[in-house]
């Protein structure tokens, strides 16, 4: 099983890069995502053709974005990343957790959650 935990964070990691830091968005669904991909952020359509219409987009808005995986994590049938993700260069930036599901060492689900990183912090630990 560690195996299979181990080559599902590769993956989520590889269609990460290939999809956003490298705009092949297409590209990232063909070699990664299952055969149904299931959407969570309320931003997306549902399916393939949704991921693939909104990082398009995104990509086109945001040309000079970054997207910096800072941590990866599995269980079970789930990889979490943990993204710092800048818009443009003097960009403060956001915490990003994007949670995907495997099926048959496939991308078939996603979920995320986004934090803007504010300007002062209570407690001085940062997001990361």
């Amino acid at each position: 099983m560690s195996q299979d935990l181990e080559q599902n964070k590769r993956t989520a990691v590889a269609f990460y890069e290939l999809a956003f830091n490298r705009s092949q968005p297409a590209e990232a669904m063909s070699l990664y995502g299952g055969p149904t991909y299931r959407q969570h952020n309320p931003e997306t359509r549902d399916g393939r053709e949704g991921f693939i219409d909104f990082v398009t987009g995104f990509g086109k808005r945001f040309p000079h974005k970054k997207l910096d995986i800072r941590h990866v994590l599995a269980e079970g049938d789930r990889v979490v990343l943990h993204v710092f993700a800048r818009l443009f260069p003097e960009d403060r930036g956001a915490a990003i957790f994007d949670m995907f599901r495997f099926e048959n060492g496939k991308i078939v689900e996603h979920w995320d959650a986004i934090q803007p990183i504010p300007e002062h912090s209570e407690n001085g630990n940062g997001m990361f």
